[in-house]
């Protein structure tokens, strides 16, 4: 009665979490390795922060990055478009952190191992097939060298292996690549002076170009200096020939800093905040379209492998968590049946699709494409340009869509309803 999950990303482990927290066996591989702390920085929703939070982990998130306390648009000028607060400053009971990505990978794999067992972890095996039974799912492991690394068996699996999924590509076989917006972005993480409130989230430009950051760790080597991570984006022509995505992509600043050679603001120095970074990483923007099912008998998909989406709206690792702390309920309240895999499907699924059409049209962010539009040149009054009411309705409108405006969001009960004595 074990549920197997491949994939130990932020998705696939928090379900691990969530489903021991529940008293149900759970056996997570992995294709890497190793484990260790990549990528770059990452937003932790409300909603997010919430559910792992119920499974303990709020202390030290918080401690590991910073408690963000205000987003704010800026136009290409420097200009304020928007702002307003975040987490606890705008009223949620839960916090919105921004965190390194691998920093939250590695606390939550210290987590699994802590508490499920190191045997609860396979590394270095990765899923090559499935098949179904009455009773359960068998997959067939190899190693990296593509050898035979034996099979394993359950009763259900949870395919969290990301946006490359060998399980979505099994059911899925003529899907094809991920789908290239046009967009090239560059991530770092420099250490600078604080900016603005010093736990603020900015995003400056437009539709073409832009520029975001926020902090993630005050471990900065320095006094008075933080860890901050950003984002340097521009869109390029459909034809432009682009690399497969990888986090670990070396990017070249010579491709895109001198389109943010004039960024510097009083508030900001961006080709400064650039030249600092220890290291680059170039990621082409990519997505796949919703799908009509992610549910398959024993087989389903979670986070990435379900859902991929554009980085807009800091929801791709909320959404995972989402994803599993649902799937988790629904196992609870089902067992380890193809009935709950159906019903998780039908909450999950309709809910993400929703976000990945709203983020294709530029999410919360459209605001700073009207900005473009309509002043170029700068403003002297943002009223005359985009009114204050639409600012806010544009904010409002993808905190509902995505699920964390403020009163839904404090006043629903728990979606895992632990039982008496759980950790």
């Amino acid at each position: 009665m074990t549920v197997l999950v491949a994939g130990a990303g932020i998705g696939g482990l928090t379900l691990a979490l969530s489903l021991h927290q529940a008293g149900v066996p759970v056996r997570v591989v992995e294709q890497a390795e190793r484990l260790a702390p990549l990528g770059v920085g990452i937003n932790l929703l409300p909603h997010a922060v919430r559910e792992l939070d119920e499974l303990g982990l709020r202390a030290r998130l918080s401690a590991t990055g910073i408690e963000t306390a205000e987003l704010a648009y800026y136009s290409k000028l420097g200009q304020r478009i928007w702002s307003e607060p975040r987490g606890l400053a705008a009223g949620y009971r839960w916090p919105q952190v921004s965190i390194h990505r691998g920093a939250l990978q590695m606390l939550l794999y210290q987590t699994v191992r802590d508490r499920l067992g190191p045997d609860a972890l396979r590394l270095g095996a990765k899923v090559t097939g499935v098949s179904q039974g009455a009773e359960g799912v068998e997959i067939t492991l190899a190693d990296r060298s593509g050898a035979s690394a034996g099979s394993l068996t359950g009763t259900l699996l949870i395919a969290a292996d990301g946006i490359h999924s060998t399980l979505r590509g099994h059911f899925y076989p003529d899907e094809g690549p991920p789908i290239w917006n046009g967009a090239i972005l560059w991530r770092g993480v420099s250490e600078a002076r604080p900016f603005l409130t010093g736990r603020s989230m900015i995003m400056a430009g437009h539709e073409r170009q832009k520029f975001v950051c926020y902090p993630i760790s005050d471990a900065a080597s320095a006094p008075g200096r933080q860890v901050i991570n950003w984002i340097a984006e521009k869109k390029f022509a459909p034809d432009h020939a682009w690399p497969r995505e990888d986090w670990n992509r070396p990017g070249d600043p010579a491709d895109f800093l001198p389109d943010f050679a004039g960024w510097r603001f009083d508030w900001l120095d961006v080709p400064g905040l650039i030249a600092a970074a220890q290291a680059i990483f170039e990621f082409p923007m990519v997505d796949r379209d919703p799908l009509p099912r992610w549910s398959h008998g024993r087989v389903t998909l979670l986070g990435d492998a379900a859902h991929p989406m554009y980085p807009i709206g800091s929801n791709g690792a909320s959404q995972a968590i989402l994803d599993a702390r649902v799937l988790t309920a629904e196992i609870l309240a089902q067992g380890l049946t193809e009935a709950a895999l159906v019903a998780y499907d039908a909450a999950r699924r309709p809910a993400t699709a929703a976000i990945v059409e709203a983020n294709r049209q530029n999410g919360p962010e459209q605001v700073m494409e009207l900005v473009e539009q309509r002043a170029p040149q700068g403003f002297d009054d943002i009223e005359a340009v985009v009114s204050r009411a639409t600012r806010e309705a544009t904010a409002q409108g993808y905190k509902r869509l995505a699920g964390f405006d403020v009163e839904t969001l404090n006043a629903r009960p728990p979606i895992v309803q632990r039982p008496t004595g759980a950790a």
